[in-house]
């Protein structure tokens, strides 16, 4: 069975070195053939707004649009909680290209189809 990672993203830029670990441990997964896909809920689902992740930027680590680039070229996926967004009043147009707004369902089963999950 090929190595899959699920990671729970839910800090967002009011945290910036939690909300940018993620993305490095995700980049650094799929240079190990690892099979990534990233969740986000809670505050996390702020890194997924146009503009304001590549605001991020905590001292010794990529920026964070370095990262979430890098992530996405190497076929990432990135789930968003959509009650979470809808809460937030966060539309899919204010969200950066590559983010699906998904329900608890589809998080289950990326969660139960991985061989490991980490949790930011």
């Amino acid at each position: 069975m090929a190595e899959k990672l699920v990671i729970l993203v839910t800090h967002g830029p009011s945290d910036p070195e939690m909300a940018t670990i993620p993305f490095v441990m995700a980049t650094a997964a799929q240079a190990s053939d690892v099979e990534v896909s990233m969740a986000f809920q809670s505050d996390g689902v702020w890194l997924l707004m146009k503009d304001l992740a590549w605001r991020i930027h905590v001292q010794d680590f990529p920026p964070m649009k370095e990262l979430m680039d890098a992530y996405l070229e190497a076929g990432g996926k990135m789930y968003v909680c959509g009650p979470c967004v809808k809460s937030r009043k966060i539309t899919a147009e204010q969200m950066v290209d590559g983010a699906e707004v998904v329900n608890a369902g589809t998080l289950v089963v990326e969660i139960a189809a991985a061989t490991n999950t980490l949790v930011y």
